[in-house]
């Protein structure tokens, strides 16, 4: 895309965690950054950061593009790579057009899914922004999907399916235990609910098998009490925010990982589970179909109805030997060759370049 590697890379976004991961991975890479969010975003001195800065990337935001492009004057960087496709791609595009610099564009989920059905409007700046980038990227195929059905006919522009992955897993182990892990946020998007109530389900023999339902979020007390009412109070343990070394540990103790929202993205927990071993549950979502295949390397569920008898069916699975055997050696092999975070950097990069 563009050969110069003295120059730096022009990231804007908002003043997220997954942000200040993705500067953090150019920079450790070795790659020069100048940032600029919507909002302060506490970073640190980092090598190759050059600058940092708090633009109005707001939709009515009438400095924005004036403001990039006098960074862009100013540092002259070999690309532009907004994450999301907002208003903060919207400006990207409409400061970079005719200066040569090419953007790159990274969707995030709801910005192809949803955002572009809020109004008229909000779906003609979403394909203006698309249809003015010279490369989208995406950790879900289905949004490089969504975004060519919104942007329409426009050759030339590269689709590259690059994952947002996880850490390399620190070194150590545990004892694989009778255990089901869930970690997703308690809100209702991630029916938490409708894991224990499949928990609940599982026949008498299983009584010997744990719950850890880690997070937090709204539905937490709501959550406790149907554990309760469902006389499973005992058998779940509601362990709250793990930080990353107590999470790991829930991990490799766990058997089985859950997780069934009613949609979804690549998610990181899902990396991690697979990188630590667990046979994941999941929601049948097109994000997860492109991670695990049942009965290869995992199991999908269309109804949460069904969970109950796909819990059953991971725990047989599990207690057999097969899936230490078979399936477990796959998801490794699919982290450490997919998913990894310093290897996507490099994708970045040599889409780049």
């Amino acid at each position: 895309m563009n050969g110069r590697m003295d120059a730096p890379v022009l990231v804007l976004g908002s003043a997220s965690i997954h942000v200040a991961r993705f500067v953090r991975g150019l920079c450790a890479a070795g790659r020069t950054v100048v940032l600029a969010t919507h909002g302060e975003l506490p970073l640190g001195p980092l090598p190759g950061l050059r600058e940092q800065v708090v633009l109005d990337l707001s939709v009515t935001s009438w400095s924005a593009v004036r403001r990039i492009r006098a960074l862009m004057r100013q540092w002259s960087p070999s690309v532009v790579h907004a994450h999301q496709v907002n208003s903060v791609a919207w400006h990207a595009v409409r400061a970079a057009r005719g200066s040569g610099v090419p953007v790159v564009l990274t969707l995030w989920g709801s910005d192809v899914l949803t955002l572009p059905a809020r109004s008229p409007l909000h779906r003609w700046m979403v394909r203006s922004a698309l249809r003015g980038a010279a490369a989208w990227t995406a950790d879900a195929r289905v949004l490089l999907d969504a975004a060519t059905q919104i942007a329409g006919p426009c050759e030339g522009i590269r689709r590259e399916w690059i994952p947002i992955g996880i850490d390399a897993p620190p070194p150590g182990s545990e004892p694989r235990e009778r255990r089901l892990l869930s970690c997703r946020l308690h809100k209702p998007l991630y029916r938490i609910d409708a894991i224990l109530r499949a928990f609940a389900s599982l026949p008498e023999n299983r009584a010997d098998w744990v719950l850890e339902v880690a997070a937090s979020g709204e539905q937490t007390p709501v959550l406790q009490q149907l554990a309760a009412e469902l006389g499973v109070a005992e058998r779940v343990e509601f362990s709250g925010m793990l930080n990353s070394a107590a999470l790991w540990r829930a991990y490799r103790r766990s058997a089985v990982f859950v997780s069934v929202p009613e949609t979804d993205g690549t998610s990181v927990s899902l990396l991690e589970a697979m990188a630590a071993g667990c046979l994941p549950v999941l929601s049948d979502l097109p994000a997860n179909r492109e991670w695990v295949q049942t009965g290869r390397n995992g199991l999908l569920v269309s109804d949460p109805a069904q969970l109950g008898d796909a819990l059953e069916r991971a725990i047989e699975w599990s207690e057999s030997g097969r899936w230490a055997r078979e399936g477990r050696p796959l998801n490794e092999a699919l982290v450490a060759d997919k998913a990894l975070f310093a290897r996507n950097i490099e994708q970045f990069i040599a889409l780049y370049d």
